[in-house]
């Protein structure tokens, strides 16, 4: 009986050995993932009207980065403000969208390597001709930013503004700034290059001499602990950067 309990003992061990890497492997060779993106970020993400489906530099990027990782992207519609409780709560795998990395958004989530750096573009009435070089030129003023970027803390920081408004979009903020509502806008400064240079709103310009104080990266974010998947994506970064993929992919949507 004992070299009979001895084998069912080695039996056992194998088959828990080849289960527990069977479920690794499962793992790391996920073929798709869900990836939440914003329908306001033009360049960078952005609701498609004719297709119906979301666009621009970050989806290109993740569907790149995607391909070089081995695995699909299942690209879903998400307000800037829910991306990371979306993806907390397992609704979405990767946030692909125009949001900086921060330390205080690091403590709750994991970003990848950088794809993209840039800083705040500043803009005002266009019929405001003063020149803007920092935010010190704008103290005792309302001003406006979007709701859940690091732009709103930083003005609020920053203070001897008369009011720091919150606003769900870019566009409802160039529409107050048209209006005379608030005296200025700070948002993603390649966003609000690129909607100003497609027409969006002729009653708003973008202020050239301004100097951007909060340059940040953009990469892709995941969950704390996806340690497998965050490896995953970086490889692929690298790989698409050493080949030009994320090059011709900024080019391509004008952000050089």
């Amino acid at each position: 009986m004992k070299p009979f309990n001895a084998l069912r003992k080695h039996l056992l061990h194998a088959a828990f050995l080849f289960a527990a890497v069977s479920g690794s492997s499962a793992v790391l060779a996920q073929s798709s993932y869900t990836v939440g993106a914003t329908s306001t970020g033009v360049p960078f993400t952005f609701l498609d009207i004719k297709t119906n489906k979301l666009q621009g530099m970050m989806v290109d990027t993740v569907t790149a980065i995607g391909k070089n990782a081995g695995f699909t992207v299942n690209v879903q519609q998400t307000p800037f403000a829910a991306l990371i409780p979306s993806l907390t709560s397992n609704k979405i795998d990767i946030i692909a969208a125009a949001m900086l990395k921060t330390a205080a958004r690091a403590q709750i989530v994991d970003f990848s390597d950088p794809v993209y750096s840039y800083g705040e573009g500043l803009f005002v009435n266009a019929e405001d001709k003063h020149v803007y070089k920092s935010l010190d030129d704008l103290k005792g003023e309302i001003v406006g930013a979007q709701v859940g970027t690091v732009f709103v803390d930083a003005l609020n920081k920053k203070g001897g503004f008369k009011e720091v408004r919150v606003y769900d979009s870019i566009a409802d903020m160039m529409r107050d700034v048209g209006l005379g509502r608030i005296k200025a806008g700070f948002g993603d400064r390649p966003i609000v290059a690129y909607q100003l240079s497609q027409g969006a709103n002729p009653q708003v310009r973008l202020v050239k001499e301004y100097q951007s104080t909060l340059m940040g990266d953009v990469c892709l974010v995941v969950r704390k602990g996806e340690t497998q998947l965050l490896e995953r994506l970086n490889k692929a970064i690298a790989t698409a950067k050493a080949d030009g993929t994320i090059a011709r992919i900024v080019q391509q949507w004008n952000l050089n």
